[in-house]
């Protein structure tokens, strides 16, 4: 049974599908999860890529943190769940 990681998509992101192909490289199964979703259900672990699509024009995250997959994912690593982010994803 493979690793499912979930790679979050905001409007502007970039490098989403380099990380699902690194993923897959791996063996992992890569999914691509929407900002609108309100969950992160069936992964094993979330990868937020970079990008501007954060609003870091005003800060890191000031954008992002409006969308409801934030939520989940803040509760997905607090519950243990495994979770990285790449360059502005990580500030996120």
């Amino acid at each position: 049974m493979s690793t499912t990681v979930g790679v979050v998509v905001f409007p502007g992101t970039n490098c989403e599908m380099d990380a699902v192909a690194a993923v897959e490289r791996l063996g992992g199964d890569g999914r691509l999860l929407w900002h609108a979703n309100d969950h992160v259900a069936g992964v094993d672990a979330v990868i937020v890529p970079g990008g501007f699509a954060h609003g870091d024009y005003l800060r890191p995250g000031a954008i992002a943190r409006f969308s409801p997959i934030m939520g989940a994912i803040t509760q997905f690593i607090a519950d243990g769940g495994p979770g990285v982010g790449i360059c502005n994803g990580f500030q996120v």
